[in-house]
């Protein structure tokens, strides 16, 4: 009945936000705790949510993209991720705002638009810049930055990074893994620009053939 009277009882302390649910307000006010109970067995990271947990495995820990883009063959672990990927080949906006006639491809860009265009939505603000953010972990991301320690560090060369996700990325260059695929003959590439000239190629020559056969 909650869902469709909207009734949303209980109320965070810290900030303005309601839920229908306690568990959900549970889960809620670690964000401002920090509390973060769900530990990986495989590295030393730790996460607010069961959920949040089983994802960091599935993106960090396992190197399975079972999901192939159709436009330049790159590579995803999620259905998720190709979806919203695909919108950058579509032009597809599924997220307007309800105060005008703008739209965006991903729902955080329409949350960071109601934001700063409409002053509506929660804000977590930097204390030493005053840079608004929509999450609590963009914050602290963010945080890192005004420090001048880097502590993730490459371990085939000396580059160092601010946070662990730079560091995947950066891996790329010392690795053979070759993300980008072609969906017309399976041939993988290291690089997205490589896959994409070599998918022209590849589909005019498997026109030809079509037309010879």
């Amino acid at each position: 009945m909650k869902v469709h009277t909207g009734d949303k009882p209980y109320k965070c302390h810290m900030c303005d936000k309601a839920f229908s649910e306690s568990s959900h307000l549970n889960i809620h006010t670690r964000v401002h705790t920090g509390d973060k109970p769900y530990k990986c067995s495989l590295c030393n990271k730790s996460f607010s949510t069961s959920s949040g947990l089983q994802s960091h495995k599935r993106y960090v820990h396992s190197n399975r993209r079972p999901y192939h883009c159709p436009y330049c063959g790159k590579l995803f672990k999620t259905e998720v991720e190709l979806t919203r990927h695909v919108r950058i080949h579509t032009g597809a906006k599924p997220y307007s705002c309800r105060h005008c006639s703008e739209c965006f491809t991903r729902l955080k860009q329409l949350k960071q638009h109601l934001l700063k265009s409409h002053n509506e939505g929660t804000c977590f603000t930097c204390e030493i810049c005053e840079r608004k953010f929509i999450c609590a972990s963009d914050l602290q991301l963010h945080s890192i930055r005004h420090s001048a320690v880097k502590p993730y560090v490459c371990s085939e060369c000396p580059k160092r990074f601010y946070t662990d996700s730079e560091l995947k990325s950066h891996h790329r260059v010392h690795s053979e893994y070759k993300q980008f695929c072609c969906v017309l003959c399976d041939k993988s590439f290291k690089h997205k620009k490589s896959v994409v000239n070599h998918f022209k190629r590849c589909s005019v020559r498997g026109f030809s053939e079509k037309k010879i056969f």
